[in-house]
């Protein structure tokens, strides 16, 4: 059955069906292309009549994940330049106070889309929660870093579509004043710099940061891959000389330079830079309900896969740990610790401890009031990927058949059920049904159905990096 609701910018048709009615590829702002490329977002124009909102809107620009990620990890691509859309799953249209949760997609500010099945908000409709799913610019398009453009685009896109969300949510049933804003890997890293932003300040209650630290560079650090994709098509590292060349092009220079870097190994990338307005270079203690976490063995959907975890030598590992500036003593505890890893999981394990769980937990205990933190823990045995990154995206949707490509078939339903639930709980009053951060440092660990929050798991392992 169909059902129409009203927007700021005009009336939107979607779909009721199961008790859920879902609109999908809402415009929240104006295609960012032509006299609005690289700019910041422009407001919608309004339409007349009743815009269809049945099927997703086009994504960003952007190229598959490298193999062999790109078979683990689908990211649809969808035609059109109306890319800065967003889709809305409630049980209620019309007036209404359900909490809110908006969804900012994962995939290095260069890959992933609002559209990936794994994000259907269906079971936090039938829950009671009013989930938002966006797009945003990406790579060069959205976090290329220029001297005749604002930076941080993508991030100006998701401010858009909060201030979407505010204006809004209540014709979808949503209560504007209890909105969480959640994301994972990048867009957990996105939703860490919303928290400290004083242009998003008041347009979300709670965030949720799943596998994803606060992190920005200087525009200095963030312009190299402007740079070095300027030097490749032999045009000037300016806004304007980008905009006149191919998307496609453009796309081609970007995955020659970038397409080699990840989050643990490095490598020239897209980054949400300090630019001392959108996010200060000094941030402040965010004020939002936390919840944070990350998966025990994040590394490993990096490192195994391609068989990274097999080719790292003892050699190699010691000149990694140079790079990463390792002390010798936090080196020599996670070896006593693992004596049968492989030099390759040693890495990993350091790695994603420098680099998430130990910025998580300073974060916290920045902050310890209305701070929760969890790990997941569970196992995929699809490709010895282990409890690693992204896979518990469809214990908390619920949707753990759209996951199966990470998860493989034996993903426990009754894990699903209670993490999801969490979410749900922290959605709606800030409290996800476990010990909030104080000095014993309680983590709620996803492992099997009745898994129970553990007081300071790792901590030797986390103190030996202060």
């Amino acid at each position: 059955m169909d059902l129409i609701a009203t927007t700021g910018q005009g009336k939107v048709r979607g779909r009721f069906h199961s008790g859920i009615a879902t609109f999908l590829g809402i415009p929240y702002a104006a295609p960012p292309f032509g006299p609005h490329r690289f700019r910041a977002p422009a407001p919608v124009e309004p339409w007349e009549g009743v815009r269809d909102a049945l099927e997703y809107g086009p994504t960003a620009p952007k190229r598959p994940y490298r193999p062999p990620l790109d078979r683990l990890i689908p990211d649809p691509c969808i035609a059109g330049d109306d890319c800065l859309n967003l889709n809305v799953w409630t049980p209620s249209v019309g007036e209404g106070r359900l909490p809110v949760m908006v969804w900012i997609h994962g995939g290095s500010l260069r890959n992933g889309s609002a559209s990936l099945p794994l994000y259907d908000g269906r079971a936090f409709a039938r829950d009671g929660v009013v989930l938002v799913s966006l797009n945003y610019r990406l790579g060069v398009e959205g976090f290329g870093v220029f001297p005749d453009a604002p930076a941080n685009r993508g991030l100006l896109d998701q401010v858009a579509a909060l201030l979407w969300v505010r204006d809004n949510i209540a014709s979808f049933g949503g209560d504007p004043a209890n909105v969480t804003v959640c994301g994972e890997s990048a867009g957990a890293i996105s939703v860490a710099a919303l928290m400290t932003s004083p242009v998003a300040a008041g347009l979300f209650r709670r965030a949720i940061l799943q596998s994803g630290p606060p992190h920005t560079v200087s525009r200095r650090e963030g312009a190299k891959a402007v740079r070095a994709m300027a030097r490749r098509l032999r045009i000037p590292a300016t806004a304007e000389a980008f905009a006149g060349v191919d998307r496609d092009l453009l796309l081609d220079a970007q995955a020659a330079v970038v397409d080699r870097s990840d989050p643990i190994g490095g490598g020239p990338g897209f980054h949400i830079v300090a630019d001392g307005d959108l996010v200060p270079a000094d941030p402040p203690l965010p004020q939002a309900d936390l919840l944070l976490g990350c998966n025990r063995e994040e590394y490993r959907l990096w490192f195994v896969p391609g068989g990274t975890v097999d080719r790292v030598s003892r050699l190699t590992l010691r000149l990694a740990l140079l790079n990463f500036r390792v002390p010798q003593r936090v080196a020599r505890l996670y070896g006593a610790t693992r004596p049968h890893a492989k030099p390759g999981e040693l890495l990993g394990e350091m790695a994603t401890d420098l680099l998430l769980r130990g910025p998580l937990n300073r974060l916290a205990d920045s902050r310890p009031d209305r701070t929760f933190l969890y790990e997941f823990a569970w196992r995929s045995h699809v490709m010895g990927l282990g409890a690693c990154h992204a896979l518990e995206l469809g214990f908390v949707f619920d949707n753990l058949r759209a996951a199966e490509d990470l998860t493989g078939p034996e993903a426990p339903q009754p894990l699903a059920d209670a993490m999801h639930r969490a979410w749900v709980a922290f959605a709606a009053t800030g409290h996800p049904g476990w010990p909030g951060w104080n000095a014993d440092r309680p983590v709620m660990v996803f492992d099997h159905p009745d898994s129970g929050p553990v007081l300071a798991p790792r901590h030797e392992e986390l103190r030996a990096w202060l």
